[in-house]
Order: structure tokens, then sequence, then C-alpha cells
């Protein structure tokens, strides 16, 4: 298998899809069969889960575990659980008491594919099976129970649930700038920041300063995601994005474009960029993949 952490003379399209090879791979690895008891509901966890998305998340932890020379393992199991906990978020979201969407990545949502009371479940027991998988396996135990922690943390009321609690209660509300930041900072940004700290305590514990810098970079990439997501949103077509498009404004959401406009938005993703290249600069040219990774949220069309 590829060594994903390796940089030189590689290209950033060449590592990326050497990351999502490998993930895609571990994630079908640390699943159960679709051919495991409960059929349909292995399935659907794998239908979920693999054969789609653009694996920001998993990008971004191998990225992450680059700095600190972590270990392939580890880095897999981080990723793969990372990434399925964003899968069952999605599963949970496009169900039709959320954001009742029949379109993910291209191909009818789980709910739709396989009904409503499978996709709750799928949801259920993705969630559960990245902690299994993040727990296993060798590496240092106090790294692994702080992952553990971060990835518990990052998923539950005060991060990605409790952001989308206040998504699904904001509908029809015109939020400040600094509510819809909020909003989206637990929605979107903590499981980005997860993806970015998992794949570095994958190597080691980290100490204040390096948390913080990695913090900073995190929080700057996380927000760029979302207003990138809100400016897709309202200018390009289903196809491209692969779901829904024009949902939010259908929905009456608060987006950044219907707070800030158009071209404002656009500004402030690309000062998000720079804010992220700036957060890193205490790591030189090792963290050169999370840069690349900055540029592709920003100027990324799909």
């Amino acid at each position: 298998m590829t060594d994903t952490n390796q940089t030189a003379g590689q290209s950033f399209s060449a590592w990326m899809a050497a990351v999502q090879a490998t993930i895609e791979q571990a994630l079908s690895s640390f699943l159960p069969a679709d051919a495991c008891a409960p059929e349909e509901l292995h399935q659907a966890m794998r239908y979920a889960a693999l054969d789609g998305g653009k694996r920001v998340r998993p990008l971004l932890t191998f990225a992450a575990g680059a700095l600190f020379a972590a270990e392939q393992e580890q880095l897999q199991r981080a990723a793969a659980a990372v990434e399925m906990i964003h899968a069952y978020s999605l599963v949970h979201d496009d169900m039709p008491c959320m954001d009742d969407d029949a379109l993910r990545r291209g191909k009818p949502t789980v709910h739709v594919q396989f009904g409503q009371a499978t996709a709750l479940l799928a949801g259920d027991a993705l969630q559960a099976q990245a902690f299994l998988v993040l727990s296993e396996g060798g590496g240092d135990a106090a790294c692994k129970l702080a992952m553990v922690r971060l990835l518990a943390q990052a998923s539950g009321s005060l991060g990605m649930c409790g952001g989308q609690a206040i998504d699904l209660a904001s509908v029809g509300l015109r939020l400040t700038r600094g509510q819809l930041e909020q909003m989206h900072r637990l929605k979107t940004g903590a499981l980005l920041r997860a993806a970015v700290l998992l794949g570095a305590l994958a190597g080691k514990l980290l100490t204040a300063a390096e948390e913080q810098a990695l913090d900073r970079y995190a929080a700057a990439v996380g927000l760029a995601f979302q207003v990138v997501d809100d400016i897709l949103d309202a200018t390009a077509d289903s196809a491209t994005l692969g779901k829904t498009a024009g949902k939010d404004a259908a929905d009456n959401k608060p987006t950044y474009v219907s707070i800030l406009g158009l071209e404002t938005s656009a500004d402030l993703a690309e000062q998000l960029r720079r804010d992220a290249h700036a957060a890193l600069l205490p790591f030189g040219d090792k963290a050169q993949r999370l840069r690349e990774l900055a540029d592709l949220i920003v100027q990324r069309k799909a």
C-alpha cells in the first residue's frame, strides 16, 4: 500500500488519490460485510459510507498525521472513524424529520433506498462502529484515549449534534453573523477540527503550542468549508453538487450568502484560507498538505 505520509516528489493530486484509495479500502475492511446478518442493515451502512464523497475529513487526518510521522494503521483507524461519524450524520440529516432530502453524493439517500427505519439504525450503527474502530488496534494508550474523547466531544451536543439542533431551530429566522458562525463552528467545524487533531494524535500527544496552532487552522478551514458550501448551494446545480441545489434558500435557512451576499461571502472564504495558511507557519514545510487542503476547500467547485 502506498505510504500516504510521503510528500517529496509526489503531486498533491497523486497524494490525494492515494489517501482516498486507502481510506476506501480501510472503510470497507472496518465495516461489517454486507452478507453478514442483519444483511440489510449492513448493506445500508456500507451504502452510506462507501463509494462517494470527497473524503475531506480523512484527507485532513492524513495531512495532520504527516506532521508527526504517524503510523499508517493509526491514521487509517482515525480517518475511518471520523468518516463514519460524518456518514452517520448525513444519513440522519437527510431524513424527513430533519432536512428531508432525496439525493446525496449523486445517488438516492439512505432512507429513500432502504426505508426510514433502516436508515435510522444504519446511522446509529455507524456511530457505534466509529468508536469501535478507533479504540481497537495498537498505539499509545494515552493517545488513543485522547482520540476517543475528542471524537465524542466533536460529535455530541456541544459539537456536531448541537450545531444541527441550532440549525433546525433557526429555519425562518434571521441570525446575526455571529450566531451563524457559532452554529457552523459546531455543526461543521467541530468534526473538521476533530479530523485534524485525530491525525496529529495518531502520531503523539500534542504540546499546548501545537494544539493551539492546529486549532487555529481547523477553525479557519472549518468555517471556510461552510461558507463555500453556502456559495455553491446558491450557484451550482444538483448534478455538480451531487445533492439538491438551492435547498437552503427553498427551506428558508440562514446562510452566509443570505446574510452577507455572494461577493462578501467569497471574500470571507479567501480571508479564512489565508488565516489557515498563517496558522501553519510553526510547522514549516511539513504542513504543505494541510496548506493545499485549505486551498482545495476554498477553491472547490462542488
